[in-house]
């Protein structure tokens, strides 16, 4: 069987169960998800909310490179990656991963590296709104970010 892969970039509330049910798969033996939501912290300052901004086809077509890799690295059955623009408030979701395999740690190890993966090279920026500000956040662990330092 093909692999199988779902990505989305999109400013409607992510549901988790969506993402999960893209990946079901009578074959696998294992689903694996992350959620990153918003906190209400940030280095001791208080976190309103996150806007996220990102040039949609761009975004996902190199998620579309991330689910590949996940792929070729991984006995996967499916894979969903789905990532929020615009405003999020507190406690909800910008980032969803999903991944389904025969075995747990396909689906595991897939699913943290789909996430540093997404963080390193998916053109989405941050904003921070904090009591009494905002900022744009550069992310630590992009690489091109690495590469500028």
């Amino acid at each position: 069987m093909a692999a199988t892969t779902f990505v989305e970039v999109l400013p409607d509330p992510l549901q988790l169960n969506k993402y999960v049910g893209l990946v079901e798969d009578s074959g696998a033996g294992a689903l694996a998800t992350f959620m990153g939501v918003t906190r209400d912290n940030f280095d001791g300052k208080r976190v309103l909310s996150l806007s996220y901004e990102a040039y949609v086809p761009m975004a996902e077509k190199e998620m579309q490179v991330i689910c590949k890799k996940a792929h070729d690295k991984w006995d996967l059955k499916k894979v969903a990656l789905a990532h929020r623009i615009g405003h999020v408030g507190i406690g909800e979701p910008s980032v969803i991963i999903a991944v389904s395999s025969a075995h747990r740690r396909e689906a595991l190890e897939a699913c943290h590296w789909a996430i540093d993966e997404l963080k390193a090279t998916v053109p989405i920026w941050k904003k921070e709104l904090y009591e009494g500000g905002e900022v744009w956040k550069e992310n630590s662990e992009s690489r091109l970010a690495q590469q500028n330092h």
